[in-house]
């Protein structure tokens, strides 16, 4: 294992004129690592998430990332063509509502295939062939190939979301509440499927999640966040057994009472 994080932030804060979004978070993620950012609405964890994917820029601080190839690498000094060829091969990014993660009037199979292009796959069968792979491990029919995301339920769009996301093997992905919306049992389903695909590629993933029974199911380490700020960070099962922060401790209880 390497010992040098995947995802590294130091002091990094984001700040909206005198409003605070983040404030001096220092955060290591690990390849292999599923990490928790739980809290309540308006807890800056979604600013966080925005700064470590890059889709936000930091007031100050530092993000480094180490790349496939052994290099860390400075992601504030990255050229927006480089930034662009990292999204589309090292990382991936699970919108909450898949109708911004996916082409809604292209094919389910080409929601899939352009990833695969974009990373210079240009034989018109084996991207097809690829796709129609992908499509079944994340449990959608081959006969719905052809078919827009328009006409697909909301789980569905989520497990097109994530094959088109996991078709160029990434190493990282970010996601925003991705069983938000989501009905109880599709839910269970969706989780079964990120839990298999972590252990099977050794993923690594940033959630954000309102949900501390996604956090649980999911996740290696939780961190929590208050007004911007992580108050408290450790293993799953230790943050959630045996919180020590008193708004951990109000959190656990409040989801425990419902």
């Amino acid at each position: 294992m390497n010992h040098v994080p995947l995802l590294s932030a130091r002091g990094l804060s984001k700040r909206y004129g005198a409003r605070i979004g983040c404030e001096a978070i220092d955060l290591d993620l690990h390849e292999g690592e599923v990490l928790a950012i739980v809290g309540e609405s308006g807890s800056g964890k979604s600013t966080l998430l925005g700064l470590m994917s890059t889709q936000l820029d930091s007031t100050t601080g530092s993000l480094r990332y180490r790349r496939r190839d052994g290099i860390s690498v400075d992601l504030d000094h990255l050229s927006e063509m480089e930034r662009r060829i990292l999204l589309r091969t090292e990382w991936g990014f699970i919108q909450q509502d898949a109708r911004l993660g996916l082409r809604m009037n292209v094919s389910a199979g080409g929601n899939v295939g352009e990833r695969l292009m974009a990373v210079g796959w240009r034989h018109y069968g084996k991207i097809r062939n690829e796709a129609q792979d992908w499509l079944a491990r994340v449990e959608i029919s081959g006969d719905r190939m052809d078919d827009a995301p328009t006409t697909f339920s909301g789980g569905m769009r989520q497990r097109l979301q994530i094959a088109r996301n996991m078709v160029t093997r990434p190493r990282l992905v970010f996601m925003d509440e991705p069983t938000g919306g989501l009905d109880v049992s599709v839910q269970a389903r969706l989780l079964d499927l990120i839990r298999g695909l972590v252990a099977e590629t050794g993923l690594s993933i940033v959630i954000v999640t309102h949900d501390l029974a996604v956090a649980r199911l999911l996740s290696h380490r939780i961190a929590v966040m208050r007004q911007g700020r992580i108050v408290e960070i450790g293993l799953a099962d230790q943050v959630l057994e045996d919180p020590q922060d008193p708004y951990t401790q109000l959190l656990v209880s409040s989801v425990l009472q419902v």
